[in-house]
């Protein structure tokens, strides 16, 4: 292992320094041309403030530890040491999760005396299950009977096609 990275680090060392330093520009973004994106662009109900806070909510909830804690939350207030007793990690490691989740607006902490007490806060999922639900107008694809529609479409050869087998 060592002298795979001995060897990436020469290779990197040979690269000019004026590829680092030249300034990329990329186009802009096309505009949404699918129904999916045109549609989801004209549900403007995500202020473009509040997307960091969206992102930050869909982030603390990415991992699944958090998002146990947040289910044991749902149940009642706890003290830190109650929310890492059933977890295999240490307290150390329960309390940064519990700091993405203070961070993102999922809880709140408060010192009562020498405790430390987390509360979940539902009211900040708000945003997120109202970004959510506007992909549920979307009708359901049914996969079936798409595979259905590209068999026949790729069972019929297509006109003027001399050669029936591809090669593929």
């Amino acid at each position: 292992m060592f002298l795979a990275q001995s060897q990436c680090r020469r290779q990197a060392a040979t690269v000019p320094q004026a590829i680092f330093n030249e300034k990329v520009e990329y186009p802009p973004a096309p505009p949404a041309i699918d129904a999916f994106s045109a549609r989801a662009d004209s549900c403007a109900m995500i202020s473009p403030a509040a997307q960091p806070a969206l992102d930050a909510i869909f982030a603390a909830l990415a991992d699944p530890t958090r998002r146990a804690i947040l289910a044991m939350l749902l149940e009642d207030d706890m003290a830190v040491t109650d929310v890492a007793e059933p977890f295999a990690m240490s307290l150390a490691a329960i309390s940064k999760h519990l700091g993405v989740l203070a961070e993102a607006g999922l809880i709140s902490r408060e010192r009562r005396g020498r405790v430390i007490w987390c509360k979940l806060e539902p009211d900040a999922l708000r945003g997120a299950s109202v970004w959510m639900q506007a992909f549920g107008q979307f009708e359901p694809v049914d996969l079936e009977a798409f595979e259905r529609f590209l068999e026949s479409e790729l069972a019929d050869p297509l006109p003027g096609d001399a050669t029936p087998d591809r090669g593929i």
